[in-house]
């Protein structure tokens, strides 16, 4: 098998969860000896742009937070911001409730049946221009 070499901080993520920060830095860190994914506890929305780029995205659910949380709002938002700062890059994004694929106001290229810790959900893919 061929390696591909990449450099320091070619892998970016985040997460509003310092506990999930701090896990998902401890999961890469076992296999993470060049220092290319850099974590960080950051809101997307403070992310000024990811263009050109490829974006894997697992955003909340609203379902195992013991409430019924209505997103829709969040997903309209989440839609802009890929619209507006994501220009050139495609977006792979995990919807854990189908009902929040129209909300982002997006045009999916494709989407896949996924299921995730017992969830029914659905993989969407985005081309952004």
């Amino acid at each position: 098998q061929k390696r591909i070499e990449l450099s320091k901080n070619t892998i970016a993520g985040s997460d509003l969860c310092l506990r999930t920060v701090k896990s998902a830095t401890h999961n890469c860190s076992i296999i993470d000896e060049e220092n290319v994914i850099n974590i960080e506890q950051k809101d997307v929305f403070d992310i000024p742009s990811i263009e050109g780029k490829t974006i894997v995205c697992n955003p909340p659910y609203g379902i195992r937070t013991g409430k019924d949380v209505d997103l829709g709002d969040f997903y309209k938002r989440f839609g802009d911001f890929l619209k507006r700062r994501c220009c050139g890059s495609t977006a792979y994004v995990y919807f854990g409730q189908r009902k929040y694929i129209k909300n982002l106001g997006l045009k999916p290229s494709w989407r896949k049946q996924l299921s995730n810790g017992g969830l029914d959900g659905r993989l969407v893919m985005y081309e952004l221009y």
